[in-house]
């Protein structure tokens, strides 16, 4: 009896608990070439998008010295893994009259390792 209750248990967080990120980070360090044109990952070094340095765990639209659009400022996502997931695959979509011109990634394991490696570049883990 006992081990049934704990079975469903198990089954019902797993159903209630979203999917991390299962990405591999040095994979993840390469598909951010993808993102350096216009981010870098270093604390405060902005360029023509924000630093995303320190991301996973930061509301949207609120690195200092860079200027959002007004979509993004006033989205008040938070950067978890389901909603940089969300971004990176369609941001226009996420949030609809933001700036960036990135049509999105379309491959889930290229998805995976970039959130992998933006935790891994992040004060939060």
């Amino acid at each position: 009896m006992i081990k049934c209750v704990a079975a469903a248990l198990a089954s019902l967080m797993a159903l209630s608990t979203p999917a991390l990120a299962e990405g591999n980070i040095k994979a993840g360090k390469k598909i951010i070439k993808k993102c350096k044109a216009c981010h870098d990952v270093k604390e405060g070094k902005n360029k023509v998008g924000p630093s995303l340095y320190n991301i996973v765990g930061a509301t949207a639209g609120k690195v200092e010295g860079f200027k959002y659009s007004k979509a993004m400022a006033e989205s008040g996502l938070v950067w978890d893994d389901a909603n940089l997931r969300a971004f990176v695959t369609k941001p226009k979509e996420l949030v609809p009259g933001n700036r960036m011109a990135f049509a999105g990634l379309k491959k889930e394991k290229q998805i995976d390792d970039l959130i992998a490696y933006l935790n891994s570049v992040s004060n939060q883990n």
